[in-house]
């Protein structure tokens, strides 16, 4: 009943404000308040205010909550340590037994060349173009600039 009354009071207000606004002609800002004004009442004749004040009021309820928080704790803890311990139990046993094996990683071949064809040679050191070089693009924007 009090949920009602303070819903009601609430929409009223809003109203009020709205048809401040209409009358200080902005008609848009007044209509989207009279739109927020009207939820309110709105939700106590759809009944939502009754079932949210039923949910708050009863212990039952606050534990369920709190048995989701708990469930979504265990949850994400899960999949955490999943994350940080390599994977499922199959594949950490699967890497335990390799390692027992002895099996090591292939090295990297040599790449294949092709029949009868000699490596190219590879250039030892680059030329270095020269310095005039490097700048004479930011030398030509400046000049073209006047500076």
């Amino acid at each position: 009943m009090l949920a009602e009354t303070v819903c009601s009071a609430v929409s009223a207000a809003g109203l009020g404000i709205a048809a401040v606004t209409a009358y200080r002609r902005r008609f848009l800002a007044a209509t989207r308040i009279a739109a927020y004004a009207l939820v309110p009442v709105g939700l106590v004749l759809t009944g939502v205010v009754a079932w949210v004040s039923g949910i708050v009021f009863k212990p039952s309820v606050w534990l369920g909550f709190g048995l989701l928080g708990v469930a979504w704790l265990l949850f994400l803890t899960t999949r955490a340590v999943e994350r940080r311990g390599g994977g499922t139990r199959k594949e950490r046993k699967a890497a335990a037994a390799a390692a027992q094996r002895g099996a090591v990683a292939p090295t990297a071949s040599a790449p294949s060349l092709g029949a009868g064809r000699a490596p190219a040679a590879q250039p030892t050191a680059r030329a270095e173009p020269a310095a005039s070089e490097d700048f004479s693009d930011i030398e030509a924007i400046l000049k073209k600039h006047g500076i």
